[in-house]
């Protein structure tokens, strides 16, 4: 959903990790990280309001092992409005990264206590250009080969 307090919204297509005992992914899934752009760039301390709110979040569809932990996946993401004219497309790779799935797991669980179950997103550059934000009624989809596609309308 987006925020009433916000009027720059995006999301963040994103491949999540879900992990095990000590940290070690298990497997992966797809995430949907939304985030309120205006709220993150007006103070740094305001980046948890701006990240962790109701609906701000979606995971799924499927989980997946992968056959290597250190092939890239590639990621797209669509945003098309209620009658189904694309508004954005674009794609991207795990590639890019600069970390790997694996690191940036051991750097989650270094001195911090994580829940096995727990789905670290990893970030990935893909976010509509500054002009854009999400409104209720936007459908965003975002697909991860050996996944599925993540499918969300955006609510008010």
């Amino acid at each position: 959903r987006v925020r009433s307090d916000s009027a720059w919204m995006v999301p963040e297509p994103e491949l999540g990790l879900v992990l095990g005992e000590h940290g070690h992914p298990v497997a992966v899934t797809i995430g949907n990280d939304v985030s309120s752009r205006d709220i993150e760039g007006a103070n740094p301390l305001y980046i948890p309001q701006a990240k962790i709110f109701a609906g701000a979040c979606a995971i799924g569809p499927a989980l997946a092992v992968p056959e290597s932990w250190d092939a890239a996946f590639p990621i797209r993401l669509r945003i098309t409005d209620s009658s189904g004219k694309e508004l954005f497309a674009g794609e991207t790779s795990t590639a890019r990264m600069k970390r790997s799935p694996r690191e940036l797991a051991a750097w989650l669980v270094r001195d911090n206590p994580v829940p096995p179950g727990s789905v670290l997103l990893t970030g990935t550059g893909l976010v509509p250009p500054d002009e854009y934000t999400l409104e209720p009624g936007h459908t965003v989809a975002i697909e991860i080969e050996g996944i599925g596609t993540l499918v969300n309308t955006v609510a008010a």
